[in-house]
């Protein structure tokens, strides 16, 4: 790509540290401040970055989350637009549905609600400085924002999925819709962009997600328990996991399978473990605050999602010295992850093959160290300095 200038790596000494050279205010844009989930957690840690480095921080969702998570203090302002979630539409499909009195209403009031709600991002967006700058994380999010007045504003539209995965959805036709006239729209992985470029998306770039964390202690990898982190939803594919540890457990009666997260398939997925007979040898954790501890505890990482895009988790275990049996899902996956390196990759809905993989670092102590190790090598090219960098040139790139 020939505007990518702004991409080229520097070696880690080089990076900057403490304040930028150039100040923004910087608005971070999501459908909820407080979702559970991997956007939520991005967007805090950016703002946590960005407001070290001396910009000027507001995060800003659109609705309460379904599903929250406990934020606690955060050193920036954040706002939530609606009080109540936005009503809920269904397709007009033919005369029949132009003639829905309930439905029309509901859209007209749908339509008003948005415009007073992006009135609200106007109001914001004139509070800021020159150079200021929108990430907008999440498409559905941006269609209030492409209502409010961004005028002398820098939009930056993302997508955390994968292109294939986000094909699979309605959200593929709103990224196209609504991103394209944005200044920049960043996906996760180049691989990635090169796919939307296809479909006529000449804005598309990519840019990786930071480390989350660096522990300073990383795992032991003695704790005999396989660790799962993540929401509890069909994406995740908690089900797909169930199925593979009931053909690995049974081979290490001393093991346990730990699951943390929380969702709506929850209770679904108790069953499916209970039906499957492994309720011995499976614990349900629920949601942790402390997850550098749940990593610590654990001496394998597995990720057994259908879709994602560049995901904390893994990275998260490898900081920590985990090493990780995942799903080949998605091109984040795959850039992460070096299979037969530091972590082991199987094909993706073969169940069979995650548990082959699982069960070769659950038997093997000398590869889990020398992967572990590795792992906690090798993540740091995505750390958080450079990531910052990386999104400090954008913004200057954009201003040109």
């Amino acid at each position: 790509m020939t505007d990518q200038a702004w991409l080229t790596e520097r070696p880690a000494a080089s990076v900057a540290t403490g304040t930028s050279d150039r100040p923004r205010d910087v608005f971070i844009v999501s459908n909820s401040v407080d979702e559970l989930g991997g956007v939520t957690s991005w967007s805090h840690q950016m703002a946590r970055l960005f407001t070290g480095r001396g910009h000027r921080v507001h995060v800003v969702g659109i609705t309460e989350p379904e599903v929250p998570q406990e934020l606690g203090e955060t050193a920036y302002p954040t706002t939530t637009l609606y009080d109540v979630h936005p009503p809920q539409i269904g397709p007009m499909r033919g005369l029949k549905g132009r003639l829905n009195v309930a439905e029309r209403r509901r859209r007209t009031a749908r339509a008003e609600g948005m415009r007073e709600q992006a009135a609200k991002l106007t109001a914001l967006f004139r509070t800021a400085r020159p150079g200021a700058v929108v990430i907008v994380t999440q498409v559905w999010a941006m269609e209030w924002v492409a209502l409010a007045d961004t005028t002398g504003l820098l939009v930056v539209g993302m997508s955390h999925e994968s292109f294939a995965y986000c094909r699979k959805t309605s959200r593929f036709g709103r990224v196209q819709r609504h991103y394209r006239n944005v200044d920049r729209m960043l996906v996760l992985t180049r691989e990635d962009a090169d796919l939307w470029i296809r479909q006529g998306m000449n804005n598309a770039s990519f840019m990786p997600n930071p480390i989350p964390f660096m522990p300073e202690t990383p795992s032991p990898r003695t704790e005999r328990a396989v660790v799962s982190i993540g929401r509890l939803h069909d994406q995740k594919g908690i089900d797909m996991l169930l199925d593979a540890w009931a053909e690995v457990a049974p081979n290490h009666p001393e093991w346990r399978l730990r699951i943390y997260g929380t969702g709506e398939d929850e209770e679904i997925l108790q069953e499916r473990c209970t039906t499957l007979g492994l309720d011995g040898s499976v614990d349900w954790m629920g949601p942790t605050s402390d997850v550098p501890g749940a990593l610590r505890d654990s001496s394998v990482f597995v990720l057994p999602s259908r879709g994602e895009g560049f995901p904390l988790a893994v990275m998260e275990a490898m900081a920590a010295g985990v090493p990780c049996a995942a799903f080949d899902c998605a091109p984040g996956v795959h850039e992460i992850i070096r299979d037969g390196e530091d972590g082991l990759l199987a094909t993706l809905g073969n169940t069979g093959e995650l548990a082959r993989r699982m069960d070769t670092l659950m038997s093997d102590k000398g590869m889990r160290d020398a992967m572990g190790e590795a792992a906690r090598v090798n993540i740091q090219r995505y750390a958080a300095e450079e990531i910052v960098r990386r999104w400090e040139d954008l913004f200057a790139f954009l201003e040109r």
